[in-house]
């Protein structure tokens, strides 16, 4: 990157700010996606637009960009967690899996025929593959459908494919960089990724939660902010230095800290950064926008758009009928899908800093992006018309296949002893990679800085060897311990002998015998680094078999201690679903602390606490309400619920239980696209019309299809609805209906 001269940096990001703004207010005027905005107002900055003035210099834009990149892939991060993963369950990942393959196949036949080379039909496909988040989330919610049906699975499958996309990118990478596809070299950079996230994952999981609840009373607003970056930026840091991309180590530190009980917080907080540098990112790939380009491929343009549109609606149709769904969710999640977006540009991105993408391919996607954009409302509202209309036309044998097929799929959970034991060897699974890597980089470090330090110290003698041996097993020896540990658990054992009357030893063998082997090559690694000869390896099988013995005979404080440690691990994973069951904060006895966000269809919305008499009837008590970011601690019975109120409760866990679907609840949702009903706060001026006006005679329900919840005055004083109510001025009106009528109330 050539050097950044600061005049023209600063005068280049005024100008792309305030082209950017102009344009994102037009475009929200036109009731259009806003990064549609930040394209228009990038190709307006570009040289390639001469009535304005163009920027300085490619690269100010481009440092920019970068940053832009790396924030954007945090905020995904953070929106994206591991607990989310196992949440979302094989199902959206299979869905994922076929449109992503589907798609790069569809996007790479595609690009040989339009004669592109090798690299540049691969690069092509991978743009193709992945559907916008943001633009999907956006047309759901103009359209009044985020409550349907099939909108959770297909957020799940986005979820799915954000992480594919990371992965991809660090795939193309390896083959732009060698310029071909080695099937050797992709397996290793696949294994080597694999290692580096589960190992960056489990020191983040372990860690950053364990800190934060450590010195959390000394963490403000500013000091988190600052935080968050830092460690966004440590992780970029790492990842560039480990050989990855930038974009990779800010997605997987959003991924950690998104399992923390500070995730909303740090969200919160990087809003702003993130709309500020995401926008400069989006006007940098208008800037890529070049019209002459684009009129001499529209044919291009118009095929890769047809693609798009056509290979999202069948693949994602058939990825969700594979994994059981009904036709009509397959329809409608398929037909959502019809659309790329920000992580097409990001991949255009990187293979354009590679230098292996055909420079004409980066405005031809974002001209596809614009069309798709556009055409996504359409055929999120076409997608029940053609299900009704294929549905007529269908024989009904395929009719009770399709149906038969999605019961039968939903239904096949197995024996209870058959998931008991899948749940105790994907336990098993899980411990012995994730120790593994541990274990590997242990071993690695010790190689790289303790042998050296010692033999420095000691010289390589007797005593040098002895000390070095010493000093690795007194820290990786206890990650070896624990992969030899028992995985079932007591609880486990008299379930499986409850079940069947007997309990089949062999799993439990043979999950020892595969532990034993792997401790006895890291042992015999360990010592033939510092003892190269064949004594070694007789010594690690040895010393193995000893620890099985007394690990599995005699309870010892290393056992206990290890356990202790995934406990913590385990507890970290779940912090934010503990919170808010209060499973992992006992208090005394078996009464929980819990922590539980009000929902729109809250049966307690808009009551005064008083009037609830939550102990007699649910046998809890509230301690606490955060409202806004501010903290009620012991509310009076005069203060009201409200959605979006964090509540604070004590209760038994079976009490909590009972309690969260009610408090949690969200309203029933009437689907029609022309309402846009919401449950909104805002004070009135002295020219509303209902100043100085009674209740009864505003008529907000026949007028303003609006109903009342409560008025607040004041500080805290909040005021039931009556019809002898006197509206004046500064009143804040909490109220549920259309923002748009309710705006003339103001």
């Amino acid at each position: 990157m050539e050097n950044l001269d600061i005049n023209s940096l600063i005068s280049d990001l005024a100008l792309i700010l305030v082209l950017g703004a102009i344009a994102t207010i037009i475009f929200k005027m036109l009731k259009q996606p806003v990064v549609l905005g930040y394209i228009v107002a990038g190709f307006l900055a570009s040289p390639h637009f001469a009535l304005l003035p163009s920027v300085a210099g490619e690269a100010n834009i481009e440092f920019w960009a970068q940053i832009g990149i790396i924030v954007l892939l945090f905020s995904l991060g953070l929106e994206f967690s591991f607990k989310k993963l196992v949440d979302v369950g094989g199902s959206a990942i299979i869905t994922a899996l076929i449109i992503v393959l589907g798609m790069m196949s569809l996007g790479f036949v595609v690009g040989k025929f339009l004669g592109y080379g090798l690299v540049n039909s691969i690069f092509l496909g991978g743009m193709l593959s992945m559907s916008s988040t943001t633009i999907i989330i956006k047309a759901l919610t103009d359209l009044n459908m985020r409550q349907r049906r099939f909108v959770p699975m297909t957020f799940a499958v986005l979820i799915v494919e954000d992480l594919f996309a990371v992965v991809m990118m660090v795939i193309l990478s390896s083959i732009a960089l060698n310029n071909s596809v080695k099937g050797g070299e992709m397996v290793v950079s696949i294994l080597k990724l694999s290692f580096f996230l589960i190992m960056w994952f489990t020191v983040g999981i372990f860690m950053i939660p364990t800190t934060f609840k450590k010195f959390k009373r000394y963490i403000s607003d500013e000091q988190m902010l600052i935080i968050a970056m830092g460690l966004c930026f440590a992780m970029v840091l790492f990842s560039i230095k480990s050989g990855f991309s930038a974009a990779l180590g800010a997605f997987v530190m959003g991924s950690i800290l998104a399992g923390t009980i500070e995730a909303e917080r740090i969200e919160r907080l990087i809003s702003p950064v993130k709309d500020l540098f995401g926008a400069v990112f989006f006007i940098s790939v208008g800037m890529m926008v070049n019209p002459t380009v684009m009129t001499q491929h529209w044919s291009v343009i118009a095929l890769l758009a047809v693609v798009v549109i056509v290979g999202m609606i069948v693949f994602g149709t058939f990825g969700m009928l594979a994994t059981g769904q009904p036709l009509k969710l397959a329809m409608e999640s398929g037909f959502s899908l019809t659309q790329i977006g920000e992580f097409s540009f990001i991949i255009a991105t990187l293979g354009t800093g590679l230098g292996v993408l055909d420079k004409s391919i980066y405005p031809i996607i974002v001209a596809v992006s614009v069309i798709t954009t556009f055409t996504t409302p359409f055929f999120i509202k076409r997608a029940e018309p053609c299900y009704n209309a294929i549905y007529k036309v269908l024989p009904k044998s395929w009719t009770r296949l399709l149906n038969g097929y999605s019961q039968n799929a939903s239904e096949s959970e197995g024996s209870e002893t058959k998931q008991l034991w899948k749940s105790i060897v994907s336990r098993y699974l899980v411990r012995l990679v994730v120790y593994s890597v541990v274990i590997i980089a242990l071993i690695a470090l010790c190689r790289t800085y303790l042998k050296p330090l010692l033999f420095s110290w000691l010289g390589k003698g007797p005593w040098g060897r002895l000390s070095c041996a010493v000093g690795t097993f007194f820290i990786v020896g206890p990650f070896i311990a624990s992969i030899i540990m028992p995985t079932i658990k007591r609880s486990e054992y008299d379930q499986l002998v409850e079940a069947n009357g007997t309990v089949s030893f062999v799993p439990v063998v043979v999950m020892l015998i595969v532990s034993a082997i792997l401790s006895m090559i890291y042992t015999a690694i360990i010592l033939q680094s510092i003892y190269p000869s064949a004594v070694s390896v007789i010594a690690a099988v040895l010393l193995v078999l000893v620890t099985v013995i007394v690990v599995g005979t005699f309870p010892s404080p290393l056992r206990n201690r290890l356990a202790n440690i995934e406990k913590r691990f385990i507890n970290n994973i779940n912090e934010r679903e503990n919170r808010r069951t209060g499973r992992e904060h006992n208090l005394v006895s078996d009464l929980h602390l819990a922590y539980m966000t009000v929902g729109h269809g809250c049966p307690f919305v808009g009551d005064r606490l008083r009037n609830l008499d939550l102990r007699s009837r649910y046998g809890i008590n509230l301690v606490n309400i955060q409202r806004a970011g501010k903290q009620h601690p012991v509310p009076s019975g005069e203060m009201r619920i409200f959605p979006g109120d964090v509540l604070g409760v004590i209760g038994t866990e079976e009490q909590i239980q009972r309690m969260l679907p009610l408090v949690e609840a969200q309203s029933d949702h009437v689907e029609t696209s022309n309402l846009d009903v919401k449950f909104i706060h805002f004070a009135i001026g002295e020219q509303s019309p209902i100043v100085g006006q009674r209740l009864e005679k505003t008529h907000l329900r026949e007028d303003y299809g609006a109903l009342l919840v409560a008025v607040q005055r004041g500080e805290d004083e909040y005021i039931s609805p009556t019809p002898d109510l006197l509206f004046k001025a500064g009143d804040i009106l909490w109220i549920v209906g259309d923002p748009k009528q309710l705006s003339k109330l103001k």
